[in-house]
């Protein structure tokens, strides 16, 4: 069924509808384990984005650095349906070094007329999703649109290298994988992770759900693993009928500092190269079991992003039919602005 988009202004709104409207949107960025962290408040034609600290993986994002990149997708978000709305957002990043939950202030700024860019990255909002699993073999990612991509990131200030040498793709493949085993030996990390990760027939618009993890992965050369939110207990959307699937296009989103601004554009820059993506029907799946261990997120850093720092590693390709998505409604991301 296709995913209802977001309704779009006409000439008879208010610009506190506007709002409204563009927060709707921004909720359906993507955000690690679906944590959703993040709080918009608003006064007139001004948006602020907060940081949800509520909402951070503790065990696994300690400093808040996933909390932030998912935050950073969001303000992305935010911005193309602003322009979309027929507004200039005007961003101000970090307003206040003393409160360093506020990430972002956002003005609706001067109108102007969507053009069909706008338009085409906004429709994407709400069709796309992350996919968990392997891709329909074949070239999913033509040259063409890993170029796109490319230029797309680095309009927001990262880097996205594609890892196609075999060794490093069968490393970096080991890597998340030996995570994953570290990680499942970690009592505090399982207990978080399940935390987000609901019982089959759960009611909250949050997490993880059944629906959206297949029940049993297939094993594609080389294989990355997606993390066991069945916790064991074989939950997950039936397998599909028997398919080759294939790795897909491996990217790193990468920036030169590691500071909150560099994870704010490393979320604006992945949410601009997925929506772009979603265009072509390429979806995309994420694998960050080794950037979550220290140690292996400076081994990735110095090995194979020439000395920057990795914030996202991703692959890329044609999946099956999309899997549904939750959302909390935009009124319970938003609160009185203060």
């Amino acid at each position: 069924m296709e995913p209802t988009r977001p309704r779009v202004r006409n000439v008879s709104e208010t610009p506190a509808e506007d709002v409204r409207r563009a927060v709707e949107a921004a909720v359906w960025a993507p955000s690690v384990h679906n944590t959703q962290p993040w709080i918009f408040s608003h006064r007139g034609s001004r948006i602020t984005l907060r940081a949800d600290p509520d909402r951070r993986l503790g065990v696994a994002d300690p400093t808040g650095r996933e909390m932030v990149i998912s935050c950073g997708a969001a303000l992305l978000t935010l911005r193309v349906a602003i322009r979309r709305l027929g507004y200039r957002p005007e961003v101000r990043l970090l307003p206040d070094p003393d409160r360093p939950n506020l990430l972002a202030d956002v003005i609706l700024g001067a109108r102007i007329p969507p053009d069909g860019d706008d338009r085409r990255l906004y429709d994407q909002i709400r069709r796309r999703r992350t996919h968990r699993g392997g891709f329909a073999p074949g070239d999913g990612v033509s040259p063409a649109l890993r170029a796109k991509l490319r230029l797309e990131a680095q309009r927001e200030g990262a880097g996205l290298p594609a890892v196609e040498d075999p060794h490093a793709l069968h490393s970096l493949a080991a890597l998340t994988e030996a995570a994953e085993h570290l990680q499942q030996l970690d009592a505090p990390y399982l207990h978080e992770s399940a935390r987000w990760a609901p019982r089959p027939g759960s009611p909250r618009p949050e997490g993880v759900h059944e629906e959206s993890y297949p029940r049993r992965e297939r094993r594609t050369d080389p294989y990355f693993p997606g993390r066991d939110f069945s916790r064991g207990q074989g939950w997950g959307a039936p397998p599909e009928p028997a398919r080759e699937e294939v790795t897909g296009l491996v990217l790193l989103i990468t920036t030169s500092g590691d500071a909150p601004d560099d994870w704010l554009r490393a979320g604006q820059a992945l949410q601009r190269v997925l929506l772009r993506a979603a265009q072509d029907d390429v979806s995309a799946a994420f694998h960050t079991q080794a950037l979550e261990i220290p140690e292996l997120r400076e081994l990735v850093r110095r090995r194979f992003c020439g000395g920057r720092h990795p914030q996202m590693l991703l692959r890329l390709g044609r999946a099956g039919a999309a899997r549904p998505g939750v959302r909390r409604p935009a009124e319970q991301s938003m609160v009185e602005d203060f």
